[in-house]
């Protein structure tokens, strides 16, 4: 199947007219880097994210028997959209799946009863991002220390080892750490300045800004002259 088919075809075996279906839009579109590298996207209600992973492994069909990967990414006032990525060993398709979870309450069917695979990376998301994996056995931490407080990868999460430590910028073409036309480090977006956040707040000195580079003006390149001996 191509990836249109793919995606049209878990939709379709998710569309259901009855009443007691959970509300919510299915939409299947692409994704990928151009003709011959598409793979099929589907977007499904969180309170159908089980029986969607569970239908595209299960439907001969699609076949999707290889779990990959599962993850999130922080989409601020819309929630967290969890991504999981699927693939059919014996056709030959990708399939990647997402959902919306709310942020307010971050709450999601864990999938491990269908890959068994899916439980570190359901750890490290519940982790990471703050979102928790019901039914889940085991939401331990995986990565951070023991005692470690917040959700790294959250976007409100204040770095603060860049308050403590400044931000190195990167340098203009030409400049090196022991020229006399080193810029002062910078602050990317998302660190907290420290004048705002952390133990030196009201007592360092602002971050600089960055400084306009000038602008060399392009000298127009003549037209060719016309050969008069071929005239």
């Amino acid at each position: 199947m191509t990836p249109e088919e793919v995606g049209e075809r878990l939709v379709a075996l998710l569309t259901d007219d009855s009443p007691d279906a959970p509300p919510g839009e299915i939409v299947a579109g692409l994704s990928g880097g151009g003709p011959g590298h598409e793979r099929a996207v589907v977007d499904v209600p969180v309170a159908r994210w089980w029986e969607t992973v569970g239908t595209a492994k299960h439907n001969g069909a699609l076949g999707c028997d290889y779990f990959d990967w599962l993850s999130a990414v922080d989409e601020l006032d819309e929630g967290f959209r969890v991504v999981a990525h699927l693939y059919s060993t014996r056709r030959r398709h990708a399939l990647l799946l997402r959902t919306l979870v709310p942020r307010d309450n971050p709450v999601i069917e864990s999938v491990i009863e269908l890959f068994p695979g899916a439980a570190w990376h359901e750890r490290e998301t519940y982790e990471m991002f703050g979102i928790t994996f019901a039914r889940h056995p085991d939401l331990r931490p995986l990565l951070l220390p023991p005692g470690f407080e917040g959700h790294p990868l959250r976007k409100e999460f204040v770095l603060a080892s860049r308050v403590a430590k400044a931000w190195p910028g990167a340098k203009e073409p030409g400049e090196s750490e022991a020229g006399t036309a080193k810029r002062a480090p910078m602050r990317p977006p998302g660190v907290p300045d420290p004048n705002e956040w952390g133990p030196k707040a009201g007592q360092a000195p602002p971050a600089p800004a960055r400084p306009r580079r000038p602008v060399t003006p392009r000298t127009p390149t003549p037209p060719p002259e016309e050969d008069g001996d071929n005239a």
